[in-house]
């Protein structure tokens, strides 16, 4: 199988890439960097910005299937959401998938599936709702962005099948969330933020590569969550986290400090969804890491 990657550099990318690789698989990488961090003959990588037009796009024709995973980091260094900011997280996705949406039209060996990047944000604050694939889009900026993203993933599904990946907090080694949360952790000054009761879906890096692979495979579509099946409040988390850890977990950040300090970009720490991965059960997926404490075990 040969398969084009965007975000392929990207902390869920790398690991993918390495995944596909493994398997004896081919793929394609579109990055920026230009860089090849697998240095593997499996791999071949394209220099270039995938939310500009460009010949990268001609490397399309041909491929098996196409995943799209470019997207700039939400809050990975938390700061606060300029209107320059909050344009560079919306073009860094919707016109990287449009690109890739044209690309593929365009394609003379048009590709089987279309799988592209989307997150749980696509929902909304949704309280202690219990949140499927079912339910419909929020209203805030980063529903919005997520609606338009799949819509534009979605213009092509005339043409092949196209699979969203709803993805909630990815917890892996070297990036994400854990890489801003460890180092206070780690010296006993960790703890929840705001007021720990809001949802905290969360995945292990290596299910959210094994249910991208079993999409993959089976050439599924449609939305998937790619959460954990037990989600955990604010206030688990930071309690699971501590005692891997075996550090105190209590220090607290109130949710009016974050409010202040990053502005509207709080409301991706504090407007959380409870999201369980309905279709991912249905279809028989067997999660190696089922439990946050399971998890986290493995991780530090």
């Amino acid at each position: 199988m040969r398969v084009f990657l965007t975000g392929g550099t990207g902390f869920i990318g790398k690991s993918l890439v390495q995944a596909i690789t493994d398997r004896g698989d081919e793929c394609i990488v579109v990055t920026r960097s230009g860089n090849n961090p697998w240095h593997s003959d499996r791999v071949s990588i394209l220099s270039a910005d995938p939310s500009n037009p460009g010949d990268w796009q001609d490397s399309i024709s041909g491929v098996d299937a196409v995943i799209n995973l470019a997207g700039e980091r939400i809050v990975d260094p938390p700061s606060r959401w300029t209107p320059n900011q909050k344009e560079r997280l919306r073009r860094s996705r919707v016109n990287t998938t449009e690109n890739v949406v044209e690309a593929i039209r365009k394609a003379k060996s048009p590709p089987g599936l279309f799988i592209s990047g989307s997150a749980i944000g696509y929902y909304g604050s949704r309280g202690d709702e219990r949140i499927t694939e079912t339910h419909g889009p929020g209203t805030d900026f980063l529903a919005t962005v997520a609606r338009e993203w799949e819509a534009a993933a979605l213009a092509i599904d005339d043409v092949l099948p196209v699979s969203l990946l709803r993805t909630g907090i990815v917890l892996g080694k070297g990036g994400g969330a854990l890489h801003s949360l460890l180092p206070p952790f780690k010296i006993g000054l960790g703890g929840p933020w705001g007021d720990g009761r809001q949802w905290w879906s969360w995945i292990h890096m290596d299910d959210e590569v094994g249910l991208i692979l079993m999409i993959l495979d089976r050439k599924l579509d449609g939305a998937f969550n790619l959460t954990a099946p037990n989600p955990v409040t604010v206030n688990e988390f930071a309690t699971s986290l501590g005692r891997a850890l075996r550090k105190p977990a209590c220090l607290r950040v109130p949710s009016f400090v974050l409010r202040a300090g990053l502005g509207e970009a709080a409301s991706a720490l504090l407007d959380l969804q409870r999201a369980v991965p309905a279709r991912a059960i249905e279809c028989g997926h067997e999660f190696n890491f089922p439990t946050v404490a399971g998890a986290l075990r493995n991780l530090v």
